[in-house]
């Protein structure tokens, strides 16, 4: 079987070394990462937007000025508690509660590995593109709400409205992987979000992501797939290289690997679930076909969750 690490493919008659579709000109040989960031954190800020319309921010109850919402009265609370004004237009006796103004910590870690920089025919745009533009997006809806946003080795966490321009920054002078240069563990009162495709070992996966969390932060795993990564579309002889470490895989009949692939694929994904649920990460998984957005949102709903929460999403098979 090809290795999971999939870059690039071709039938046996193109060239034995195909290129890389790359990150739809946007990360490939003829734009540098710095060149292509402006245009990334525009597009982040508009999909940033577009899902702020409709958000609320991380609120919860507790110590603040601003109101948050009312909620009946429970028995044994404060009499003090109760909002009579709200209360005599009824029955029942309400609570009225304010929100959480307490700002969090959220340690944004990305995989730009050679894995990410790869799109197939099915997706407009590559994993890496897609990656950076949420990363981009999430700092700058994190930043709307007044929360600190950091990127570990590379960004200290601030709260700052400019944090999807300082990551930006931040990211033009990372190394090639920004994952792999990271440093960790962060504060344990953080929350880690890890974007990228995860195709390595499970065990690997759980050393590398660990490392940020082991002195108790939260970890968010978003996992980043092509469509043909998880139903190939391929048929007749193929070539595949691996970009990280030029392995090469040549099949005469694409069609008698499909059937292997897709149950690797599925046990792949099982594996990170059983992970996730292990050590209580939350994961999601984001097609590149599919809209950024619905990636975005995914991971407001883990950032907002419970302390443990674990959120899955469909892994692409149909």
């Amino acid at each position: 079987m090809p290795p999971f690490r999939l870059a690039s493919f071709a039938p046996r008659s193109a060239s034995a070394e195909p290129a890389a579709h790359g990150a739809a000109g946007s990360l490939g040989p003829a734009r540098s990462l710095a060149e292509a960031l402006p245009d990334l954190l525009v597009e982040a800020r508009r999909i940033a937007a577009s899902v702020a319309a409709g958000w609320h921010g991380r609120r919860r109850a507790g110590l603040g000025e601003s109101f948050w919402q009312y909620r009946p009265y429970l028995p044994g609370e404060p009499v003090q508690a109760i909002d009579w004004r709200r209360s005599a237009r009824g029955d029942d006796l309400h609570v009225r509660e304010r929100e959480w103004q307490a700002a969090h910590t959220v340690q944004i870690v990305l995989d730009l590995s050679g894995s990410m920089d790869w799109r197939s025919d099915l997706a407009p745009v590559s994993k890496a593109t897609r990656a950076l533009v949420l990363a981009l997006a999430l700092a700058d809806l994190l930043a709307r709400s007044g929360e600190r946003v950091g990127a570990p080795g590379l960004m200290p966490p601030r709260a700052d409205r400019a944090a999807a321009e300082r990551l930006a920054e931040a990211l033009a002078r990372a190394p090639a992987d920004p994952m792999a240069a990271a440093a960790g563990p962060v504060d344990p009162r953080a929350e880690v979000v890890a974007i990228g495709d995860f195709l390595d070992d499970p065990a690997a996966i759980e050393t590398r992501l660990g490392v940020f969390v082991r002195d108790g932060a939260r970890l968010h795993a978003l996992r980043i797939f092509d469509p043909a990564e998880a139903v190939p579309p391929w048929t007749g002889a193929v070539v595949f290289r691996d970009p990280e470490t030029g392995e090469r895989f040549e099949g005469r009949r694409a069609e008698a690997l499909v059937a292997r692939w897709e149950d690797r694929w599925a046990a792949h994904g099982e594996a990170l679930a059983r992970l996730a649920v292990r050590h209580g990460w939350s994961l999601a998984s984001h097609s590149t076909d599919r809209p950024a957005a619905e990636a975005l949102l995914a991971l407001h709903a883990s950032l907002g969750g419970g302390r443990h929460g674990f959120a899955r999403q469909g892994d692409g098979r149909r």
